[in-house]
């Protein structure tokens, strides 16, 4: 089987992934021409939802990029790319409410993105060394396949899968906490709140695809595994 198996699931989830991506960036491109009726800027956005919810303890910053907006629990700061911390737009207010709504989950106490949290050491530590240690049991690196040596990194990986599928209902939360906080206080016209929504439905689906994906490859190592220690 090799790892032919493993560059055919790589290569269809890179594809659909370009493809999620290109229309992610076609949507943000195409609702940052929309005007807010409201004429908020993206950081006033922020700022009033994050005030509205009773946060004032984080901050609201610009950060280089496009499309780098995150919120980062650390040092407690929303950061928003400079065409969402300027912008007037749909695509700005979206992107603002939704990284607030991460702000608000850690205000809340919100478990999954706790779980989140508590385990991105260990998700550092296993992205890095995962792939070494299961070409190393696929005796890609010594010669000689080894299923002890394989196991031990498809735990490692499975660790980068969990962060994967837990980031999952982190971000629709906080899309969801976004787009009702936008209407319930009249942010967004109807027609606004549509477009946001949609903005931030084909954001979701690039962390979904991203699941799959690493869904995917784990199934396969372990048919790997399978397989070698019945060989062994």
């Amino acid at each position: 089987m090799g790892l032919m198996g493993y560059y055919l699931i790589a290569g269809i989830m890179f594809l659909v992934g370009m493809i999620v991506s290109n229309r992610l960036k076609s949507k943000f491109t195409e609702y940052s021409q929309l005007g807010l009726r409201n004429g908020l800027s993206g950081r006033e956005i922020a700022e009033k939802m994050l005030h509205d919810n009773g946060i004032y303890d984080v901050r609201v910053l610009s950060t280089p990029g496009e499309l780098t907006d995150h919120y980062n629990p650390a040092n407690k700061t929303v950061n928003l790319s400079p065409d969402v911390y300027a912008g007037r737009s749909v695509s700005a207010a979206a992107v603002a409410a939704h990284e607030c709504g991460h702000a608000v989950q850690h205000a809340t106490a919100y478990s999954m993105l706790q779980l989140r949290s508590a385990i991105v050491p260990l998700v550092n530590i296993s992205s890095q060394l995962s792939q070494w240690v299961i070409l190393a049991g696929l005796g890609l690196m010594f010669g000689r396949s080894n299923p002890t040596i394989l196991l031990v990194g498809i735990i490692l990986f499975a660790v980068t899968t969990l962060f994967t599928l837990i980031t999952l209902p982190v971000e629709y939360d906080a899309s969801n906490r976004a787009l009702a906080w936008l209407e319930n206080n009249g942010m967004t016209t109807p027609g606004e709140h549509d477009k946001a929504a949609d903005a931030l439905k084909w954001a979701a689906r690039t962390y979904l695809v991203a699941a799959i994906s690493s869904v995917a490859t784990l199934l396969y190592y372990i048919l790997l595994f399978l397989n070698a220690r019945d060989r062994d």
